[in-house]
């Protein structure tokens, strides 16, 4: 994350402060960054039946408890007309009531079991879309009544039968996170390996794809990802198939690579490292999906869920360059033309997609923390500029604080670096953050201008002719701890030498 020099002010250990002040905003930013994974909660996916009008799939048109306990009655007794009466019970599977109705019926469940074996195929379709609608049931015990259908839902994703591997895989993503003994016995069961095995079977067809990075994604937000989930998706061929999707196909659309973005998303945010990733070129495939991806927003492309792509890509990035080591930095990342992409996101989104430009602004911290490479190229490519316009006229402090570590991680480089932000107008900038009422944007501002001030005599001189000695002495007078400190300290050692 953010760094800057450990300077020793003469007024008390400031050197131990800025490292506690630099812990502590980590540890918040870790705080922040779980909040918004939690916020991602699991979800529920219902795949309808294709032949099925709209006007047949209302509450107002579904059968109800008394059917469900009829249906079950004829289908006990078998019949020619099996196949109508499971389609009619799918239907009436969609009310919540007679969901728990069905599950208390004796035998309901294993009913369906035995169809799933039935030499009709249509039968077995429909079964397992009775199951498909239980697993939708908003009501917690509904789930678990599932499980004796689970393995017959993983053995059946290697099946010859497209909607009937989508049919297995929604069901059995709907069902996981519902209860820890769901979760358990799937664990038992393989539905890992199942999923690594479908995928690579399968990875050519992107509805079953897009329904594999669904399940998995429902795992992986589930209680114990960490220990219990996550290092078997490690150890397979998982991770290397989901990047292998993140390339949007034109017409299938975006879906299959949102859902594995997110999957990624998942993992790099809940590993204690991410060198397993890395390894397998992670970050290479991320950065390079981020620059397609801030072209096109640069472009005006209008495509719908655009934004849901860019999010996990961006999550992914930034948490992989947090666990990047400095010296492979530029390998790992490969286009130096990233830092474009995440300046035009930010810009892209400030105003209609606020949490997107944090994003992005926290992005492009990470990218410059480490690497004089980076922040060369910010300035080469004239990117400082728009990022100062944005420290003027930012509507988040998030963002603002955000952009101004970007211009910390930068004039920390090098003295000659400090020199080109002053001639780019970053000190009459620093003159308005330091008048704010937020305190990490006026601590985190004299920081700023205290590796300014020290990088050239000239800049020192610029800033008082800037009025910048009232602002400092302002500070002194009304700030507290930390903030006074270094506004004495700069005034004392550094400028009042200026005063006219």
């Amino acid at each position: 994350m953010w760094r800057l020099n450990k300077v020793r002010y003469k007024a008390g250990r400031q050197g131990d402060s800025l490292e506690e002040l630099r812990l502590k905003r980590r540890e918040h930013e870790r705080t922040l960054r779980q909040a918004r994974r939690d916020r991602q909660l699991v979800s529920k996916r219902l795949l309808l039946n294709e032949d099925e009008e709209q006007q047949d799939i209302t509450m107002d048109t579904t059968p109800g408890e008394q059917d469900v306990v009829s249906l079950v009655h004829k289908l006990q007794h078998s019949g020619p007309e099996k196949e109508a009466n499971l389609k009619a019970l799918s239907k009436a599977l969609r009310d919540p009531s007679a969901q728990l109705t069905f599950v208390k019926l004796e035998n309901s469940v294993h009913l369906l079991v035995g169809l799933l074996t039935s030499s009709n195929a249509q039968c077995r379709l429909q079964a397992v879309q009775c199951l498909h609608e239980l697993s939708h049931s908003p009501h917690k015990n509904v789930a678990p009544a599932c499980l004796p259908a689970t393995s017959y839902l993983l053995t059946y994703l290697s099946g010859p039968s497209t909607k009937f591997s989508e049919l297995c895989l929604y069901t059995l993503g709907n069902i996981c996170p519902d209860s820890d003994a769901v979760k358990e016995k799937l664990l038992a069961q393989g539905i890992i390996p199942a999923l690594a095995t479908c995928m690579e079977n399968q990875r050519h067809n992107l509805a079953v794809v897009e329904a594999v990075g669904f399940t998995l994604s429902q795992l992986l937000q589930t209680k114990d990802a960490a220990v219990k989930i996550i290092p078997m998706v490690l150890a397979s061929t998982l991770p290397s198939n989901l990047l292998s999707v993140l390339t949007p196909d034109p017409k299938f659309g975006l879906a299959p690579a949102i859902e594995c973005a997110w999957c990624l998303h998942y993992l790099t945010s809940s590993s204690k490292d991410n060198r397993e990733l890395l390894c397998r070129g992670a970050l290479v495939q991320c950065s390079s999906l981020l620059v397609s991806l801030g072209r096109a927003v640069a472009e005006g492309n209008k495509d719908e869920g655009l934004e849901l792509l860019v999010c996990p890509v961006l999550r992914c990035v930034g948490n992989l360059l947090f666990s990047c080591p400095v010296e492979g930095l530029s390998t790992q990342v490969g286009d130096v033309h990233l830092v474009v992409a995440l300046c035009g996101l930010v810009q892209a989104y400030l105003h209609t997609q606020p949490a997107l430009a944090r994003e992005a602004a926290w992005v492009l911290n990470n990218l410059t923390a480490h690497s004089s490479q980076f922040c060369s190229a910010l300035l080469t490519l004239n990117l400082v500029p728009g990022l100062i316009q944005l420290l003027r006229f930012s509507q988040g402090i998030n963002t603002m604080v955000s952009i101004l570590r970007i211009l910390a991680n930068i004039a920390h480089k090098k003295q000659e670096f400090c020199i080109q932000l002053t001639q780019l107008g970053l000190l009459s900038v620093l003159c308005a953050t330091l008048k704010m009422v937020d305190q990490e944007m006026v601590t985190l501002s004299l920081d700023v201008l205290f590796m300014l001030v020290v990088s050239s005599p000239q800049v020192a001189a610029e800033f008082v002719n800037q009025g910048g000695l009232s602002l400092l002495e302002a500070i002194q007078y009304n700030g507290e701890g930390d903030r006074r400190r270094r506004a004495t300290y700069l005034l004392e050692q550094h400028l009042l030498s200026y005063r006219l």
